[in-house]
């Protein structure tokens, strides 16, 4: 199976996801925050109202055979979504939209790496023997199923879910042909590690990378900096991650990616020889931005969507005063960047703005000779910029260069967009289109596809986190 990734915005080929499992139906307010959660979601809207029109879009654009004349066979009351049930027959079962506990399962059906999980799985969670004991009794699909949501099979939880396992993007990025794998900020999210490990060691699919699997160690006395001394502790996410071209990576420190994850990034992708350049984007650690794809995200090789904060421009507020455009500039957030070179890394690029660096990105990395253009979160007008923004408006994921998927619920960034030019459908609209054949994905271009977002929005992530791509094509330069 082949993994490659040499930029942001090649034809995705093959992607990771994680579509909302029941744990995601068991978060209370009490625990929402300690689990990374904003709100509480409601499961049967998230999963049949929003999540599924994303697994459909995503096989008509990467996989339309298992899709192709049967929507209406799909959504009929009578399927009860086996399509979407990675442990029913009817599952779709794509080896270009893969779903994360179909994997888990089948590495699950080899005893010898089911008694190593079970037994990491309980250490991590304090089970009890006699429990590691039923769980060892589990099917391969249940104790896949169990792993995820924390739900035993009689319908208990056994231990807290992981509903953060549907921001795929987290777990791990690919590089070029290797995967780096994260090191969670949050004890949330540690299972996930573990399992996503499992996988890509044990799983087929990944059998001819193996040696290409990079995993980040904490330094030798890690364990004896105090708990506040967070920037030397290696923690890394996948939104911190950005190939942006085949020797170009950018990496986000952030409230979750640390200042000595990104040096030991930057290390290993220069002795590598895998990246020339890795750009260091260091935000503010704030729960508003969370990592650098909450901040931005590209469109197209000249196009990006950007949240104007860290932008040379002012935020545009409605009836102001030339004093208080100035004052709100002086209180604006920092954002520093510098970009190191692996043939002089002891003098790094320094870049006074975001958009100097997505600028300079589009004409060096990609050969851009066309002006480079910005859509803003909101329309870079306040309150919406910052409205939007925490609803991921620049949260977006590139299925072809030039087409992208978002939010609907972000109405001035989707104004932006069609002031740029772009053409703006609903993706209910357009899988009917794809379903008639009036129209192709191939012929389609310039163009956001609007989501259904009520629920999907409030668990802090867009399309960008929900995806971990695995194989795009490489973009002419």
């Amino acid at each position: 199976m082949k993994v490659s990734v040499t930029s942001e915005i090649g034809t995705l080929k093959r992607l990771l996801v994680h579509s909302p499992d029941s744990g995601l139906g068991k978060v209370v307010p009490s625990k929402a925050q300690d689990w990374l959660f904003e709100d509480i979601v409601h499961l049967d809207t998230i999963r049949k109202n929003e999540y599924d029109y994303y697994t459909k879009i995503l096989l008509y654009f990467l996989d339309p055979a298992k899709i192709r004349g049967r929507l209406a066979e799909i959504d009929h009351p009578e399927s009860k979504r086996n399509f979407y049930k990675p442990e029913h027959e009817d599952f779709f079962k794509s080896d270009k939209v893969i779903e994360l506990q179909w994997l888990l399962a089948e590495i699950l059906a080899d005893s010898n790496i089911r008694l190593k999980l079970v037994a990491s799985v309980c250490a991590i969670e304090g089970c009890t023997y006699q429990l590691q004991k039923a769980l060892m009794e589990y099917d391969a699909a249940e104790l896949a199923k169990t792993f995820i949501s924390g739900t035993s099979r009689d319908k208990q939880l056994i231990f807290a879910p992981i509903p953060n396992f549907i921001f795929t993007r987290d777990i791990g990025i690919t590089i070029k042909d290797h995967v780096l794998l994260n090191k969670p900020a949050k004890k949330a999210r540690t299972r996930e590690a573990l399992l996503a490990r499992y996988i890509f060691f044990n799983h087929a699919f990944f059998s001819d990378y193996r040696d290409k699997v990079i995993e980040l160690s904490d330094t030798s006395h890690h364990f004896l900096l105090p708990k506040e001394d967070d920037e030397r502790k290696i923690t890394l996410e996948g939104g911190d991650i950005m190939v942006v071209s085949d020797k170009h990576l950018v990496v986000g420190v952030s409230e979750r990616t640390s200042s000595e994850a990104a040096v030991k990034i930057t290390n290993k992708m220069f002795e590598m020889g895998l990246m020339d350049k890795v750009t260091i984007v260091k935000i503010p650690k704030k729960r508003d931005y969370m990592h650098i794809d909450t901040v931005f995200t590209q469109v197209k090789r000249d196009v990006w969507v950007m949240l104007g904060n860290f932008s040379r421009k002012a935020v545009k507020h409605e009836d102001e005063t030339a004093v208080e455009r100035i004052l709100e500039i002086k209180k604006e957030e920092k954002i520093k960047i510098l970009q190191f070179h692996r043939s002089n890394p002891e003098n790094p690029v320094s870049f006074e703005s975001l958009e100097d660096l997505l600028i300079d990105i589009s004409r060096n990395d990609l050969n851009c000779r066309n002006e480079v253009r910005f859509i803003y979160s909101g329309n870079n007008e306040f309150p919406y910029s910052a409205r939007e923004q925490w609803t991921d408006s620049c949260n977006l994921l590139a299925l072809k260069e030039g087409v992208v998927l978002g939010y609907d619920r972000n109405d001035k960034t989707t104004e932006a967009f069609r002031q740029a030019g772009f053409n703006i459908v609903e993706v209910k609209d357009l899988l009917q289109q794809l379903e008639d054949g009036t129209t192709t994905t191939a012929s389609i271009e310039n163009t956001f596809i609007l989501m259904p977002s009520a629920e999907l929005s409030r668990a802090r992530g867009g399309f960008h986190c929900m995806s971990m791509p695995l194989w795009r094509e490489p973009i002419e330069l």
